[in-house]
């Protein structure tokens, strides 16, 4: 079964009496969702609503485990500790850095959490911390996000840039809108039930190689988006879909830099692009 070796990947476990509650009040995820041998997407979001942190999490055991960007793991352990206070939780990195992920139709029955992102897509995805045996080139992973329309911050966007709504969390289990209150909770239920969320995550394709990542993409000389992922003529990219949808219906073409691409929204999202474009 292919595999796929992320170095980049680092983990933080939280465990104590208090553990959940203490993660259920400021953490996008439910985790009274949180089945076990699953891991679920989910953010920590700054007052005003955007990602601070994204990662996924799972439970082990009576523990609960955050599977971050090894680059942000120091930062999100003061983050939590800053919230702690006297709470009986401990939060603590763990293990190496670095994940193995592996998927294909014999992944049902390996080791692992299954990711819950690709399982929406049709995908079995499991993922284990450190490294397991040898492993397929990490570009192979990449492939397979793009496909399945799965957006991780660093290519696919910047830190602090986004709401958890751009980046598809409201569509993947990432964000609850009835567990009650957590840290930017107001602004990303206002966005949700006052239905103001133009910002999508899109596939794209092209006839030809991709520009690179951070490619500006237009409709009619005007930037609606930027290019996140690249995988030779597949990506992934954030943008206004109603501009896109609007350029789409009157046959204006949408480029990357200077590359005409298709667009479109991954199914297990159930979106559609509007055909016409609100102002902002």
């Amino acid at each position: 079964m292919p595999s796929a070796f992320l170095p980049d990947r680092a983990f933080i476990r939280i465990s104590g009496p208090d553990a959940e509650p203490f993660l259920q009040n400021l953490i996008t995820t439910d985790l009274g969702a949180l089945q076990p041998g699953v891991a679920l997407p989910g953010a920590l979001l700054t007052p005003q609503g955007k990602i601070l942190f994204d990662f996924l999490i799972w439970r082990d055991a009576d523990d609960l485990v955050i599977d971050t960007r090894a680059d942000q793991q120091e930062a999100l352990i003061r983050r939590l500790l800053m919230y702690k206070l006297r709470a009986p939780v401990l939060i603590e990195a763990f293990g190496e850095n670095g994940a193995t992920v592996t998927w294909g139709a014999d992944t049902v029955d390996a080791a692992g959490v299954s990711d819950h992102r690709f399982a929406l897509a049709g995908v079995e995805v499991r993922r284990n911390a450190g490294r397991l045996g040898e492993t397929g080139p990490a570009g192979a992973y990449d492939a397979l996000r793009i496909l399945s329309g799965v957006i991780e911050s660093g290519n696919d966007y910047v830190l602090q840039d986004a709401f958890p709504h751009d980046v598809l969390l409201d569509k993947s289990g990432g964000v609850s809108f009835k567990k009650g209150c957590y840290v930017g909770q107001e602004v990303v239920s206002r966005m949700h039930h006052r239905s103001t969320a133009r910002r999508r995550a899109v596939i794209v394709t092209a006839d030809g190689p991709l520009p690179p990542t951070g490619s500006d993409v237009t409709a009619d000389g005007k930037v609606i988006g930027t290019l996140g992922t690249v995988a030779g003529q597949r990506g992934l990219a954030i943008l206004r879909i109603d501009k896109a949808g609007e350029a789409m219906a009157r046959g204006v073409a949408i480029l990357a830099g200077q590359t005409p691409i298709t667009i479109t929204l991954p199914a297990w999202t159930a979106l559609t692009f509007p055909s016409s474009a609100e102002e902002s």
